[in-house]
């Protein structure tokens, strides 16, 4: 065993002395040690019941004849954090995380681990995690929050943001914005659409990372305890068996994955976090596999923000493995081992089957023909960007073009006074700028901005573009991720007001007419915005976001890695 490093032997008698401490006896000491690991804090709901889990994953653990040892690592919420300066700690909280895992883990010799995260960023740096150490580990989702009711209809955190804007247009008064702020959360888990935490769970599922169904459950749900004592159970098994990580997170998982994100308009966060996985799992994957998967697998799933339901209800229609059925019998995934020991076909063969239901449609029937989002390219974004595809305009139906007028910002707050302020009209393209991984820094998601313009009725009459980010809960003509990033001379810290913009996803370009090479040898580097702290370091290291915006140096070659159907633990 690893943990043998720090407790065999007579040179280990210094620390056995202080595992003694903790309460372990001999027979503890000799077991192998599991780490609980898990981002528990009071101050949101997103994270609020992992402790609870955390009890009952160390249960699993010791009844199945390991030693559990905990440790607590941060979260940063996004819901909290939006719209001010500390949501640029949200994106270098998920490289926080990850090392911390990885530091906490190794320091002490761990054997295996289970992982317990409940947001938006933990998510992602627990597959992150995993897969750097690749050593036995099972990751669960805490699990959704139950949407609130507001005059009887259900609604969520996204038309918290929503009713802002319409209060600052004089839509609704105090009283109503305070009655949808008081009804749309009532207790732990995270935000309850297919916005990024949601999509992220369901990203965990398919490569194969978490047991199918378990991070379907909601985090208020009576069977959640048990699936945290089953995900403590499971990693005992992986331990004894040598199931790790890396053997999951294939370039087939990766396609599975993306395709998944695609069928439920999942969150585009999803391509920055997927992107970060694969550098990590060191598999060969870029921001270009992504648009097959968007372009050839329809929406299927009826879910918020473009559609009408929630997690909660996914959960009773059958959670991830009800969409996985219906993309499974259109020939739209491949088979591919998972954490159980049993192929993700398997698993989804071996859920319940829920026929009696409205929130996942089949592939014959769909939502749209196509997946939400489409990759980008042209002289505004040579190395890639991200656009999310209006929901309610699919393709086909006057939401794959838009061409606007330039109004630029530097900053989220200034784009998002100007749309409070009535000055973003109908035809402008919001262009905000220095706020990607390096120049924000921190790559700050501007849901405030867009949600304001949904909430004033601008949703179908202006885009924006941005070398920054879109929460989850994010709709409308949006062009997120532009690289190169402005800070770091991107095209689009060139752009003036009046500039003319064409967005496209048909033809798949981000372009301007404006002269650009004629500004390039005016511009000048803005100074950073952070000179100390966690942020300059970040600003630092960052890479782009077209690469997953990570901090880890880039490995010599990718693996090159294939499930192979018929031996489904070996990959190539």
């Amino acid at each position: 065993m690893r943990s043998d490093l720090i407790k065999s032997g007579p040179d280990r008698a210094p620390a056995r002395a202080m595992l003694r401490a903790t309460g372990l006896d001999d027979e503890a000491i000799r077991r192998p040690l599991v780490a609980v690991v898990h981002t528990w804090s009071d101050v949101s709901p997103c994270n609020l019941n992992l402790r609870d889990l955390a009890v009952q994953a160390a249960a699993g653990i010791r009844a199945a004849g390991g030693t559990p040892v905990e440790f607590n690592t941060i979260a940063v919420t996004d819901g909290i954090a939006m719209g001010t300066p500390g949501m640029r700690y949200s994106l270098v909280s998920r490289e926080v995380i990850t090392d911390s895992i990885e530091t906490a883990v190794e320091g002490h010799c761990i054997d295996a681990m289970v992982v317990l995260c409940g947001c938006d960023k933990t998510i992602p740096a627990a597959a992150m995690a995993m897969v750097r150490l690749d050593i036995p580990a099972v990751a669960l989702y805490g699990g959704t929050i139950a949407h609130g009711l507001h005059k009887n209809h259900p609604i969520t955190i996204q038309q918290v943001f929503e009713a802002v804007g319409a209060h600052g247009a004089g839509k609704i008064d105090d009283a109503e914005l305070r009655a949808v702020e008081c009804d749309a959360c009532g207790g732990a888990g995270a935000c309850g659409g297919q916005f990024t935490a949601n999509t992220m769970a369901m990203v965990l599922t398919t490569l194969g990372l978490s047991p199918m169904g378990l991070n379907d459950i909601p985090a208020t749900h009576p069977d959640k305890l048990a699936a945290a004592r089953r995900c403590g159970e499971l990693v005992m098994e992986c331990l004894r068996e040598g199931r790790t990580p890396r053997a999951l997170v294939t370039r087939t998982a990766m396609r599975n994955a993306a395709r998944m994100v695609a069928a439920t308009a999942g969150s585009t966060n999803a391509v920055l976090h997927l992107l970060a996985i694969a550098r990590e799992a060191e598999v060969e994957w870029s921001l270009e596999d992504f648009q097959p998967a968007s372009e050839h697998t329809p929406v299927i799933a009826d879910l918020l923000p473009g559609g009408r339901y929630t997690a909660v209800e996914m959960f009773d229609a059958g959670g991830s493995a009800r969409v996985a059925q219906e993309l499974i019998a259109a020939g739209m995934l491949d088979d591919a081992p998972t954490v159980t020991g049993r192929t993700l076909f398997t698993e989804v063969a071996a859920a319940p089957r829920f026929d009696d239901q409205q929130v996942v449609h089949p592939v014959s029937a769909p939502m749209k023909p196509r997946g939400g989002y489409s990759i980008l390219y042209g002289n505004l974004a040579p190395d890639g960007c991200i656009l999310k595809i209006p929901g309610k305009n699919g393709p086909g139906h006057g939401g794959t073009h838009f061409e606007g007028t330039a109004r630029v910002f530097e900053s989220e707050e200034a784009a998002f006074a100007a749309v409070q302020e009535g000055r973003v009209v109908k035809g402008d393209v919001v262009v905000i700028r220095n706020e990607g991984p390096a120049g924000g820094p921190g790559m700050r998601e501007m849901l405030g901005v867009t949600a304001a313009l949904i909430g004033r009725g601008l949703g179908d009459d202006v885009a924006l573009i941005t070398d920054g980010r879109f929460s989850g809960a994010t709709h409308g003509f949006m062009v997120g991720h532009i690289a190169p990033e402005a800070a770091r001379g991107g095209a689009i810290a060139l752009l003036k007001d009046g500039d003319r913009i064409r967005i496209d996803a048909i033809t798949r370009e981000l372009s301007t007419d404006a002269d650009l090479a004629a500004r390039r040898a005016a511009w000048q580097p803005p100074a950073p915005k952070a000179n100390r702290g966690v942020l300059a370091k970040f600003a630092l290291l960052v890479g782009s976001a077209s690469d997953g915006a990570t901090t880890q140096p880039a490995s010599p070659a990718p693996r090159t890695t294939t499930s192979n159907p018929s031996n489904l633990g070996v990959t190539a």
